[in-house]
């Protein structure tokens, strides 16, 4: 019996890895070897940062609500108790938007989240 060495099993599998490694640098891009490590651990980064990302934008929409409520003489944690008391369920990403663009709804929110903390 013949000997079976895959070839055309092998090659497909190849090329799948090497067209994820489309851009990449010098050896990094074309000998297998090196696509296979490099693609799997651009795999694990893309992986762990999609949920990074969320923490990360998570962070900023705190600092940017923050920033803008001690603007108006409240600070974050204060801000978000007396919106959560008064019924407000406003996500972060929308009040930090509301901070930058519409600073004027913005502060009659902190208006009312003062006068429940009263």
């Amino acid at each position: 019996m013949p000997r079976a060495k895959g070839g055309f099993k092998t090659r497909r599998r190849h090329k799948k890895l090497i067209k994820l490694a489309k851009g990449y640098w010098g050896q990094r891009k074309n000998v297998f070897r090196r696509v296979k490590e490099t693609v799997e651990r651009a795999l694990v980064y893309a992986y762990r940062d999609r949920r990074q990302k969320k923490r990360d934008f998570r962070r900023l929409w705190q600092i940017r609500i923050n920033a803008a409520a001690r603007l108006n003489g409240l600070n974050y944690s204060k801000f978000m108790g007396g919106l959560k008391k008064a019924g407000i369920e406003l996500d972060r990403k929308v009040l930090a938007n509301l901070a930058i663009n519409e600073p004027e709804i913005f502060s009659k929110l902190v208006e009312i989240a003062k006068a429940q903390l009263q």
